[in-house]
């Protein structure tokens, strides 16, 4: 009996990565082995990546409201507790897009808080 080997999900499987590799330099785009290894590579690092961007944002936000809350004589440590001990419910997100793009708002959240 001749052995079977399932070559419609076999090739079904590497055509979904070899249209995962399009678009790759070189080799990495219609080479299996190669297209294999780059895309379990990317993968790992989408994966890693998601993770990583939401600290790069909270980063990104805290910078900005650092250099907002200097503008007015406070550093960012002391802006953030007067907030949170004047009960303004202002996520970081909000607080850095005001500091950045409605500095007058910025500036008015700094007066209530001081």
């Amino acid at each position: 009996m001749p052995r079977s080997v399932n070559a419609v999900a076999s090739r079904a499987r590497r055509k979904k990565v070899m249209k995962q590799a399009k678009g790759y330099f070189g080799r990495r785009k219609n080479v299996w082995t190669v297209a294999k290894n780059a895309v379990e590579k990317a993968m790992l690092y989408a994966y890693r990546d998601r993770r990583n961007k939401k600290r790069t944002f909270r980063a990104l936000w805290i910078t900005r409201i650092n250099a907002g809350a200097r503008l007015h004589g406070m550093s960012y440590s002391q802006f953030m507790g007067k907030v949170k001990s004047n009960r303004i419910d202002l996520n970081r997100k909000v607080l850095a897009d005001l500091a950045m793009n409605h500095p007058d708002a910025f500036k008015a959240i700094v007066e209530k808080v001081k």
